[in-house]
């Protein structure tokens, strides 16, 4: 207990037990530990060498877990830094917020073994383990070979060099020559890039400035169905064969129906309406016929409706 006065008028600072027995409590809950971290150790400049040991030689003699809490917001600045700049090097397929929570796992385990008699910092020690664990963590999810990514950077590296030195970005033919390959060689390793690009097409992209849409909106489809100018052609196409066909004389429409709805043969219609096979066909040209002068010069919107 500390004596605390001026003079000889020396009074013991007796502690506030219910304040900090709320405290004790408070920060028992779960997720709280986080909260007082962001508190107790939020700073304006990066904490010195000497800073970090001191606080690591308390933790280590007291085993308060509000002084680890203390350390890991101290090196959180790392974490997030070694995570975004491997994340960019290695296209992952998980959300970043894993990553994070991987570094900061293996930032906790090197808090728990560091050994300041072995020479090395702890935010030396601190910074090799985050960065072979995000590593290796980015490996673990990544299909493509160590290879290919290596190849992959080198022509990145190329390219942005190349744009760098020239103001343009460099043809086929020029960035080949400058990772070393021949223009078929690097048309192959790209291809194998793509390959290796997996991820979910439900992820949020940015379409502009202000609007966020999943990336499958974003892909192109050759499926007609879903083209709106194809729709919008085939609706209207339908439309006026419709009319056309209202045009048509009652037992044409009754011919045109046995015949494509209820797929009848000649014979099977005219014995229904009690004529000649000869008779039908003679009625089914001259109602195509009817059909194609009504809308003629519109063939192809004809030819949508099917």
């Amino acid at each position: 207990m500390k004596l605390e006065g001026r003079g000889g008028d020396e009074r013991p600072r007796v502690p506030d037990v219910r304040t900090d027995g709320r405290r004790r409590r408070e920060c028992a809950r779960e997720g709280e530990p986080l909260r007082v971290m962001q508190i107790i150790g939020k700073r304006d400049t990066r904490a010195s060498a000497a800073e970090v040991l001191e606080s690591w030689q308390r933790y280590r003699h007291s085993g308060d877990q509000r002084e680890r809490d203390r350390l890991v917001f101290m090196f959180m600045p790392m974490v997030r830094y070694i995570v975004y700049r491997k994340v960019r090097e290695v296209p992952a397929e998980c959300d970043v917020e894993d990553y994070l929570s991987c570094g900061v796992e293996a930032l906790i385990h090197s808090i728990e073994r560091y050994d300041p008699a072995k020479g090395a910092t702890l935010e030396q020690y601190a910074w090799t383990r985050v960065h072979g664990a995000v590593l290796d963590e980015l490996r673990r999810h990544d299909w493509a070979p160590r290879s290919l990514r290596r190849d992959e950077r080198a022509i990145n590296n190329a390219r942005e060099r190349f744009l760098t030195l020239n103001e343009r970005q460099p043809s086929h033919e020029e960035l080949a020559e400058r990772v070393g390959m021949t223009p078929l060689q690097l048309s192959a390793r790209l291809d194998e890039v793509s390959l290796a690009e997996v991820g979910s097409l439900n992820r949020v992209v940015r379409s502009d400035e202000t609007t966020t849409v999943e990336r499958i909106d974003t892909l192109h489809s050759d499926d007609e169905e879903w083209d709106p100018t194809m729709r919008a052609e085939q609706r209207e196409a339908k439309e006026r064969f419709r009319k056309a066909f209202a045009r048509l004389s009652k037992q044409e429409r009754e011919v045109a129906v046995m015949l494509y709805v209820h797929d009848l043969t000649l014979r099977d219609i005219g014995q229904r309406l009690g004529v000649s096979e000869s008779r039908i066909s003679q009625i089914h040209t001259q109602m195509r016929r009817r059909l194609y002068e009504q809308l003629s010069g519109e063939l192809p919107l004809f030819t949508a409706v099917g």
